[in-house]
């Protein structure tokens, strides 16, 4: 079994962080086809811009090649996003080659081409390629259509099977055994309560290696199981699957004591002591006060205290208490959605369900009082989103299309935050609300917490925040990024727990505990 995503390809989490969740990997790859034929043909122009018009040289002949290149990805990187039967694929692959058999031919009979009288046949060789490529996009779907829109939910299989075994294909767990359920079913049954709707499904892939399996992924993203091993083929798998689905449901829980390799520890476990690469540094500023700061040991500053303290004792007392709240201080984790609880301009603490590609789905519209109040407000937008007629959608004095969260007493709890040209979009973006508002986190606060912000220069900071609402730390400086930030405090919670307490003041004589030896 698996709780990981299984997809390390930099590729698709930067398309996942950044744009949104992929519903297949080739919808990424299509993606980057598009964006390489983009520069392809930026630079294509430029090279033919920047050379000679009236004579036929290296530079202008280059950059018409990488142009024709450029039109050939830019329709391939389509093709490869959508979502089409092995056919229409083929077919418009084919193409692509073809095309670029005509820019190979370009390539030889330029500039020569019209005496010699190649130009036509280059021509005819390069449009015949961009002509099956649109035949494969659209074409071939409107005949045979597409293999994600089966009419009837026994058609869902039969659809994936039929569909291009190289990409990743997903069925949901409902629908996967349909076809085989309802031809086993005994008439003279009695009827069955219908199952209630699962939250996961699951995915039929072929891994690197070109093994097949499978795996069941909740609607969070999370993977709950997997195969463990690989397939020989895409029907074995989909056996192997069905043999899960009908064998789990009624299987015994059995705990059985066996040795296992103990866990790895996370990356922001504390070093042991003695074994921290950060030291504390005690001393006094220009204002005649004293401060701290934790330095690794590479030198850079990656904590302070934010704050003067007026004696060396002061200090001491809020290094230790850092020490003591750092280590199981949470932050909060986007995974791929989140509640998150911030303070505004106004000083109103406020909150926003936030997804990891930065699109906020929902807010409070309103500011709180305090942060209790805040989270109190979060726990009633989870209890009343179960409510779809909770949800009302309304044209505002512009024109555009918004939705709003209506308690039982009429408050407006909850708001979309922005406006949609259509009223589809705004019941889609609270289809995306009620999916994640069940599973979204939000940050717990029992002891102290880590708060990531963005300051007014655009820039992500975290700060370490007792329960009490007192400043214990901060970053010091801002990171470009919120992953930078998580970066930087998953640092301090390694090193801080067990580092030592330099006195600068002191000289070199003071132990790692701050006292004189």
């Amino acid at each position: 079994m698996s709780n990981e995503q299984s997809n390390p390809d930099a590729m698709v989490q930067w398309y996942r962080n950044r744009i949104a969740e992929p519903t297949t990997n080739d919808e990424v790859y299509g993606y980057w086809v598009f964006v390489f034929g983009i520069l392809l043909g930026v630079l294509g122009m430029l090279l033919f811009l920047t050379s000679d018009v009236t004579t036929a040289t290296t530079t202008g002949k280059s950059g018409i090649a990488l142009a024709a290149i450029s039109l050939v990805l830019l329709m391939i990187g389509p093709v490869i996003r959508l979502p089409l039967r092995r056919t229409a694929n083929l077919v418009s692959y084919a193409g692509g080659f073809v095309a670029l058999l005509g820019v190979a031919g370009f390539l030889v009979a330029y500039p020569g081409w019209r005496s010699s009288g190649l130009a036509v046949p280059v021509i005819s060789v390069f449009a015949l390629g961009l002509v099956l490529v649109a035949v494969g996009a659209a074409l071939v779907p409107l005949v045979g259509g597409s293999r994600r829109a089966p009419t009837t939910e026994a058609d869902a299989a039969v659809a994936d099977r039929d569909g291009d075994p190289g990409a990743e294909t997903t069925d949901t767990a409902e629908t996967v055994d349909t076809a085989a359920a309802e031809s086993d079913t005994d008439p003279d049954a009695e009827p069955v309560a219908e199952p209630p709707k699962s939250k996961a499904r699951f995915e039929v892939f072929q891994d690197r290696g070109g093994k097949w399996r499978w795996r069941l992924r909740h609607r969070n993203g999370n993977i709950i199981a997997d195969s463990a091993q690989g397939y020989s083929s895409r029907q074995k798998a989909e056996q192997g699957l069905a043999s899960v689905r009908k064998n789990a449901p009624g299987a015994d829980a059995v705990r059985e004591e066996v040795e296992v390799e103990p866990e790895e520890e996370p990356a922001d476990a504390p070093y042991p002591p003695g074994e921290s690469q950060g030291t504390f540094e005690m001393y006094e500023d220009a204002a005649g006060e004293y401060r701290w700061r934790l330095v690794h040991r590479n030198g850079n500053i990656v904590a302070d205290g934010g704050e003067g303290y007026a004696d060396h004792d002061a200090v001491d007392d809020a290094v230790e208490r850092v020490r003591e709240q750092v280590g199981p201080a949470d932050y909060l984790r986007i995974d791929p959605t989140a509640f998150e609880v911030y303070r505004d301009a106004a000083d109103e603490w406020r909150w926003r369900l936030i997804h990891r590609n930065g699109e906020i789905l929902a807010d409070g519209g309103e500011g709180y009082a305090s942060r209790t109040n805040a989270q109190d407000g979060i726990g009633r937008v989870r209890e009343r989103a179960a409510d779809e007629g909770a949800f009302e959608v309304f044209e505002d004095s512009a024109g555009e299309y918004r939705w709003r969260l209506v308690a039982s007493n009429d408050e407006i709890i909850a708001d979309g935050g922005q406006g949609f040209a259509s009223e589809r979009g705004a019941r889609d973006s609270i289809g995306r609300v009620r999916e994640y508002v069940d599973e979204a986190s939000a940050l717990d606060y029992r002891g102290a917490a880590f708060e990531i912000f963005e300051d007014s220069a655009g820039e992500y900071r975290w700060r370490l925040r007792h329960q009490n609402g007192q400043i214990l730390g901060d970053s010091g400086e801002g990171y470009a990024s919120r992953t930078g930030a998580i970066d930087g405090l998953r640092s301090v919670k390694r090193n801080a727990p067990n580092a030592g307490l330099d006195d600068l003041d002191a000289g070199d004589d003071a132990d790692s505990d701050g006292d004189e030896e």
